[in-house]
């Protein structure tokens, strides 16, 4: 089963149990999102992304350049305050 398979299968699952009310404001969310045309701008699978400098774990401001000249840079994102 390919990862968009269980997926869709997730999605059709939480539909059969989610409120309804639940539902239409995510349909919603989506729809606007669509027509925002967002997917437009977002980097494209195997496009180079923009340097950045964050914080890191200790609040230090550091620099994605730095990082890349120690070796390959993977970036995690998350959803934060759940």
């Amino acid at each position: 089963m390919s990862l968009q398979d269980k997926l869709d299968a997730h999605r059709a699952e939480f539909q059969k149990k989610a409120p309804a009310a639940a539902l239409k404001i995510m349909q919603q969310g989506t729809a606007d999102l669509t027509a925002s045309k967002i997917m437009d701008t977002v980097i494209k699978k195997g496009e180079k992304a923009p340097g950045f400098s964050l914080p890191d774990e200790k609040g230090q401001t550091i620099d994605s350049s730095q990082l890349l000249r120690k070796g390959p840079l993977v970036i995690s994102f998350y959803r934060g305050v759940w």
